[in-house]
């Protein structure tokens, strides 16, 4: 059955952002429905097969709800909304609303872009400790970050650490040249990247010079007591039980901690000492401590990174 619905949007604008860059956005609603859209004034009007028309329709009022919050439109979005869509849940992405984290060096706002992400923010938010635990891309560091700038900011903290265990990736890199920072720097370069993002260079590196920010490898934090700190530790799949203990104890007054995680990419000898998982089956239930799992709809980076995860999951499944 042919129908065709009609949906008006107040704000001319909104169509604009919707429609995107050479109504790159409507083609790929297109495609992705199989419905024909067209504006007249400030109407949308969607036609096509009945079930087609109704989910484009939920797609089109989602997609007004977030640009109505001030984000813009791009591949990602779409596909995160088409998911909500054949979910059956279009109608959580109202909870997406609200403001940003914080602001980076270049004045963009830094948003949870899914629910899931929201999930996370609101966890390390209410908690003294949280693992956020995901698949590459779905934001676990960048958004820790993001909340370790914001606290930062408010003088909620007086420093951010962040470490990460110096493991390498299925690779041996030998003997790196130079003094200890420029040995661990290599591991360390998403953390880095993270910060240049929310400072810029210059007041990165001023705050580097006064250690308010200190970026180190996980061995540095044995025998310190971390007050008034926001801590960060990355890729703590890749640290022991033991190496998991001894930074978790290291949380002193007014400070938080966050742990993230992928417990698919592995890359120590011996799985069965993973410090995370761990850390996931003992500290469950703890009150002050959070768990919050991130999806492969919780990427954020390229659609063939979703669908590299999916791919990777349904082997392992086979």
């Amino acid at each position: 059955m042919i129908l065709e619905q009609i949906l008006p949007v107040e704000n001319s604008e909104h169509l604009i952002t919707l429609f995107g860059a050479y109504d790159e956005n409507l083609n790929s609603l297109q495609r992705m429905y199989n419905v024909v859209i067209l504006s007249r004034g400030n109407d949308i009007r969607i036609s096509g097969e009945e079930t087609n028309v109704r989910n484009a329709l939920e797609a089109v009022r989602a997609l007004i709800t977030v640009i109505k919050g001030g984000e813009t439109i791009g591949e990602q979005t779409l596909r995160y909304i088409y998911a909500m869509v054949m979910e059956g849940e279009a109608d959580k992405i109202t909870e997406l609303g609200g403001g940003g984290i914080c602001i980076t060096a270049a004045g963009k706002i830094i948003r949870p872009k899914t629910l899931g992400q929201k999930r996370y923010i609101e966890a390390i938010n209410i908690s003294s400790i949280t693992l956020g635990i995901g698949p590459a891309g779905t934001g676990k560091t960048y958004l820790a970050v993001a909340s370790a700038v914001k606290a930062f900011k408010n003088h909620d903290v007086s420093r951010i650490i962040l470490t990460r265990p110096a493991v390498e990736a299925g690779e041996k890199l030998g003997f790196l040249p130079g003094d200890m920072q420029n040995k661990v720097d290599p591991y360390l370069r998403p953390l880095y990247d993270a910060l240049y993002d929310m400072f810029g260079a210059e007041t990165f590196a001023k705050h580097m010079e006064k250690q308010t920010i200190e970026v180190a490898p996980l061995a540095f934090m044995r025998g310190r007591t971390l007050d008034d700190s926001f801590i960060i530790l990355d890729e703590a799949q890749n640290t022991t039980r033991e190496q998991m203990k001894m930074f978790l104890t290291r949380l002193g007054n007014n400070s938080k901690m966050v742990v993230t995680g992928d417990i698919t990419q592995m890359d120590l000898p011996d799985v069965k000492r993973c410090g995370l998982t761990d850390a996931m089956r003992i500290l469950r239930g703890i009150a002050g401590i959070n768990i919050q799992k991130l999806t492969e709809k919780d990427v954020v980076r390229h659609k063939l990174v979703q669908d590299i995860i999916k791919a990777y999951e349904s082997h392992n499944r086979s």
